[in-house]
């Protein structure tokens, strides 16, 4: 499930600001991309787009074939909830659920099916965290808590994750640990991973990166041109 960006804009305010300046490139099925680039660079602001979050100001995202502009609201939230997972830097996790129902929350706009349950606690016990399965969030450190979100990213089996700045608000043990998940994830299940991160160290745990200056993808570290 490849993404291609054709000319990608985006600008804020009034008078508008351009954040994106014209990004155009893809991102082919099974890679495993960081994105990074200084505060203000539209690292974020890219990762929004490509993952439909978000509506450029002009240009296109297509993913699969299928143009995001062509889709109404519904079919895009469709589109979003089959194909996609979202791991982000605060976790957002529901305090009155345990780490199994959040993991399951996704699950809930689909009819009920035993599969799922079976699947999450298989992703809990994978990500180690098998034995955290009816503890509350706050029983769980920032760490646990980030794996349970990657957990709830994967229960649909989505074919893209995308994660902004997924190791931000951890401890470089954590943050090792959950990049090192995204590594199993991308190689196992060939999941396509996109994740936003200021940290040099974690940026280079991709096979590919891509460095965003004043909007634009650095000469240094371009995407593949699309065809």
């Amino acid at each position: 499930m490849s993404i291609v960006m054709k000319e990608i804009t985006k600008s804020f305010g009034d008078p508008p600001t351009r954040v994106l300046k014209g990004i155009s490139g893809e991102i082919k099925n099974g890679e495993m991309l960081s994105i990074t680039g200084r505060s203000g660079s539209g690292k974020s602001t890219l990762l929004y787009i490509i993952s439909s979050l978000d509506r450029p100001t002009s240009g296109e995202v297509i993913i699969d074939g299928v143009p995001l502009s062509s889709l109404t609201k519904k079919e895009l939230h469709l589109f979003r909830n089959i194909k996609m997972g979202f791991v982000f830097q605060f976790h957002h996790l529901l305090p009155e659920l345990t780490a199994m129902e959040n993991v399951l929350m996704p699950t809930l706009k689909v009819q009920k099916d035993p599969k799922y349950g079976k699947f999450a606690m298989e992703l809990l016990t994978e990500f180690g965290i098998g034995d955290k399965a009816n503890r509350f969030p706050s029983q769980m450190s920032g760490g646990e808590q980030q794996r349970v979100a990657i957990a709830r990213a994967l229960i649909m089996n989505p074919k893209i994750i995308f994660a902004d700045e997924p190791t931000g608000n951890l401890d470089s043990v954590s943050g090792n640990l959950v990049m090192n998940l995204f590594k199993k994830i991308n190689k196992i299940h060939g999941t396509t991973i996109i994740y936003v991160t200021h940290d040099e160290i974690f940026s280079e745990m991709a096979p590919r990166k891509i460095t965003l200056v004043d909007g634009l993808i650095s000469k240094s570290s371009e995407v593949s041109p699309t065809q």
